[in-house]
Parts: structure tokens; sequence; C-alpha cells
């Protein structure tokens, strides 16, 4: 390697180590590229009627601001109010649930309980799981407090966003190769595309989760139910781990009134999320945002060990964004197009292995 070499290698390697320590800084800025990709469509809708896009950006700013405020104000308060009652009945519910357990050993033949172990051997080998999960509950815990520290931030880069898009757009387009850019542009549509199917097909499970959960939850007469079903709304945006979490709480607390309480909300909530999978996931998502489950749980892993909390809420989002990029640019624009020594193929005669894309006029983020 010559001089130029290594000093490429070098620079290549301080770059990557630069954007490992702003990693943070980074998914907060793709947060703001999300809320603006939502919020712009509803600029979109303003301008059509009339209005200018400042004032539909200010207009749309001053909503967002005034729908959290109103849910803080409304919804927050009753909120941890319950939930601190909630953190002091899940415990009671566990220590019934190991009296009741107590009370099945009871019931068992002298010659069934030795090759069983007992409760507190049970306890004894749980316990390590349990302080682990802990452990990483208040680590994802404190990354959600860095979060909303951040929430400033993202407001203020999104309305930048909104108010003049066409700037930042043709700025990130000038890094590529002036060939390559109309060709960048239709992958950006591409991606708003799918993000947008996303963000609208999250809101739309999110609330029919929490309201469903909701109305079963005040059948059945569990306590709490504004908190559950709000946790269950919440966590409905974190696939595969959020609806296991939000089954704990309210199956603790109807353990606290009677075991086949505690079993009706265990299989109530299995249905929700056999409901979600079968019906609302494929009406609402559609095939444009399917996933694997490996890969979303793979993922979820990734992104949650490396970004904490923030990572695993926008796991889903970002292997959509991976993927369109893969698929057009690795894929398409790529190995599609390479050429053999022996026989040279075109693109024509490939097999067609992935669904034809359509085309998307909107970019990303367009006025």
């Amino acid at each position: 390697m010559n001089f130029g070499q290594w000093l490429g290698l070098v620079a290549l390697i301080l770059s990557l180590s630069v954007l490992w320590e702003i990693r943070q800084l980074l998914l907060l800025l793709f947060v703001a590229v999300v809320f603006a990709i939502a919020l712009n469509r509803l600029v979109r809708l303003l301008e059509r009627v009339g209005i200018q896009r400042g004032f539909a950006s200010l207009i749309s700013a001053v909503l967002l601001i005034a729908l959290i405020g109103l849910f803080g104000a409304l919804v927050v308060p009753p909120f941890l109010s319950q939930f601190r009652e909630l953190t002091q009945l899940v415990p009671k519910g566990l220590t019934l649930l190991e009296i009741w357990i107590n009370q099945l050993f009871v019931w068992l033949p002298t010659e069934a309980r030795q090759y069983l172990p007992s409760v507190g051997e049970l306890g004894n080998q749980v316990q390590p799981l349990i302080s682990g999960l802990a452990n990483n509950f208040f680590r994802l815990f404190s990354g959600f407090l860095n979060l909303t520290g951040g929430s400033l931030f993202v407001v203020v880069i999104t309305i930048m966003f909104l108010l003049n898009p066409q700037a930042y757009r043709q700025g990130f387009l000038r890094l590529f190769p002036s060939f390559y850019r109309r060709r960048a542009d239709e992958i950006f549509s591409l991606c708003e595309t799918d993000l947008v199917a996303w963000i609208v097909g999250t809101l739309f499970n999110m609330l029919v989760i929490g309201s469903v959960s909701g109305i079963i939850l005040w059948i059945l007469g569990v306590k709490l139910v504004l908190a559950n079903a709000l946790l269950a709304g919440f966590l409905e945006a974190v696939p595969n781990v959020g609806p296991i979490l939000s089954t704990v709480a309210p199956a603790a607390i109807a353990l606290l009134d009677s075991p086949w309480k505690a079993v009706a909300v265990v299989i109530a909530y299995f249905l929700i999320q056999q409901l979600e999978q079968f019906l609302l996931v494929p009406i609402v998502m559609g095939q444009q945002v399917s996933l694997l489950p490996a890969v979303t749980l793979l993922a979820q892993i990734f992104f949650a060990s490396f970004f904490g909390f923030l990572g695993l809420f926008l796991a889903l989002p970002l292997v959509i964004m991976v993927r369109i990029l893969l698929r057009e640019i690795l894929v398409k624009d790529v190995l599609d197009r390479w050429e053999g020594n022996l026989e040279r193929t075109s693109p024509q005669e490939l097999p067609e292995i992935l669904p034809p894309t359509t085309d998307v006029q909107s970019p990303i983020i367009r006025e």
C-alpha cells in the first residue's frame, strides 16, 4: 500500500469512530426525518387548500405539540397514578402465584413431588434471569429518559426539515455522483412510501390494540384499565417483545382476584395478538412493509444492544430502510448488472427474484 492508500484507510477508521461516538445523535436525526415524513403529508394537504408552506408547516408543528400537550395533560397524570399503584400490585400478584403453586404441590402425590423442583428451587433458578431482565429493563428505561431529553432537539430539527425540505434534499443528493443522483432520488421515494405505510399502520395498530385491550380488561373487571390499555398500545410499536411485556402487568393484577381471571387475561391477550397478526397486519401494513419474523427479532436484539431503548423502538423502520437500500442498490444496481467472464447476461434475462417496485412520484420530503 502506498501513502495515499494508508491515508485513506486512516481517514476511514477515524470516520467510523466519529460516527460511532455520535450514534445516538444520528438516531435522533432519523427520528426527526420520520416525523418530518409523517407531518409532510399533512403539510401537502394544507398546501392544496391554498395555505403557504411556511404557515402549513407551522400549523402542523403546533398541532403536533398541542396533541402531545393534550395527551400529557389528560392521560399522563391518571396513568402515572395508576402505574404507581401497578408497581405495588404486581409484586403482590407474584407472591400470590407462589402461594398458589405451593398449594398445587400439596395436591400432587408424594411420588410425583420428588421429581419436581420446589418453589424455592425454582426461585433460585429464575432469580438470575429476573435480575438480568431487570438490569436490561432499567438500562432501556434510562435510554428512554435520554430520548425524552432529546425531544426538543427532534422537534426543532423536524420543523427545520418541514420549512425548507428541498434544500436539505438537494444537499444530501450532492453527496452522490452526478450520474447516480436521479436513481438516488427514486430510492428515497421508495423509502418514503414504506416509512409512511409503517407509520400509519403502526399508529392504527396501537389504537386498535390499546382500545380492545382496555375493553377486555374492563369486561373482566381487572383493575387499572387505563394504565394497562395504554401500556398495551404503546408496546405494540415494539414487535415480538412488546406484546409479551404488556401481558405481565394485567395478568399479575388479575391474579390478585382469582387464578381464572389471570388465565383469562393471558388467553385474551394471546387472541388479540393473533387478531393483529392474521387480520390487522395483512390489511393495514400490506405486503409493502412485511418482514420475516426472524429478521425483525434479530434486528431488535442488535439495535437494542447498541442503541438502547431508542434502537429497540426504531428497529423496524431501520430494517425497512436497510432492506430497500440492499434491494435497490446492491441487488438491482450491482448484482443484477454484474457480467460474468464466461457468459454475459443482461438484467432482462435474469429471473424475477423480487416483486416489481412501483414508481413513486414524491420523494422523502418534497415540497
